[in-house]
């Protein structure tokens, strides 16, 4: 792998991969990252409580390594429980909250639940999670509520929306995410009702195969078999995705959320090099966003 040109890395600017795609120690993770041209990179809490030097050490990790938190993940389950339920995952949702500040990242993703204990009422879904967003302000942390494509209320980012215009908290918005939207077949069009201002992360992830027909088979799939943007079936409608959140004006980060059992047994360079080659995909061949260097506009000029 080439070390990235300049016109490289403004391309790479919107864009981070995850830790969860790599195998290896985190600085390992974070080095690879740097070394392919990302600036950013979305944590996880095993990130930190995993590492052999202790939280510490890890926050201090990700510092040297001059790479931003895109944000961090993930808070599961929290919304739509009672009594001791919720006490508990209240205490859950500050330990990920103080983490979270520790990084520097402004950004906690929380999914939708899955439990079976948990309220299908979607003002009790919303209540939770604007008390969620309030225990967030303190620390200057927005909340992207994410709908998991099996989760059991909320599956789709159109029924997420719903409950984040219904709790109208400011620090309290959409997260979305391809592989979602592609495995719960849910239509493009509903981009457009969203507000732009209010979705605080995207994750972007295609897979090998045109359809998951049960929870079940999109759980597998999207923890063991997620593949890059460009590199799956749903490369179109991917495109179709970012293209649309551009026009709508989203102007945050893109982070790339690859689940892949394969990628976790490759050298971490080989990794991130296919990471990099779906980013300059996107950025330079769908969003053309790259622009030409003044040297290369010169001469351009000059040949013209």
């Amino acid at each position: 792998m080439g070390r990235p040109n300049r016109t490289e890395i403004e391309a790479l600017s919107g864009f981070g991969m995850d830790t969860i795609t790599l195998a290896g120690p985190l600085e390992a993770k974070l080095a690879a990252m740097r070394d392919a041209g990302f600036s950013q990179v979305m944590l996880k809490a095993n990130d930190l409580v995993g590492h052999p030097g202790g939280l510490g050490a890890a926050v201090q990790a990700v510092k040297d390594s001059g790479l931003r938190g895109t944000g961090f993940q993930v808070l599961r389950d929290f919304e739509g429980l009672s009594g001791h339920l919720h006490h508990y995952k209240v205490d859950i949702a500050k330990s990920m909250l103080e983490m979270c500040a520790a990084l520097g990242c402004k950004v906690l993703l929380a999914c939708s639940s899955t439990s079976v204990h948990a309220s299908q009422d979607l003002d009790h879904i919303a209540r939770d999670l604007r008390k969620l967003a309030m225990l967030a302000i303190p620390f200057g942390i927005r909340i992207a509520y994410e709908g998991l494509s099996w989760g059991r209320t909320i599956n789709e980012f159109t029924t997420a929306w719903d409950v984040v215009c219904r709790a109208d908290c400011p620090n309290l918005g959409l997260g979305i995410d391809s592989f979602h939207i592609f495995a719960a077949k849910t239509s493009l069009e509903e981009i457009d009702y969203l507000d732009p201002e209010k979705i605080f992360l995207v994750q972007l992830a295609d897979f090998m195969w045109q359809e998951t027909r049960t929870f079940e088979e999109r759980m597998t799939t999207a923890r063991t078999f997620r593949v890059f943007p460009g590199e799956g079936v749903h490369s179109e409608q991917l495109a179709e995705l970012v293209l649309k959140l551009d026009a709508l004006g989203y102007q945050g980060d893109y982070s790339f959320e690859v689940f892949n059992d394969d990628y976790q047994q490759m050298p971490l360079p080989m990794v991130a090099e296919r990471a990099r080659r779906s980013a300059l995909w996107l950025a330079e061949d769908v969003m053309r966003r790259s622009m030409p260097l003044p040297n290369q506009m010169r001469l351009k000029t000059a040949r013209a």
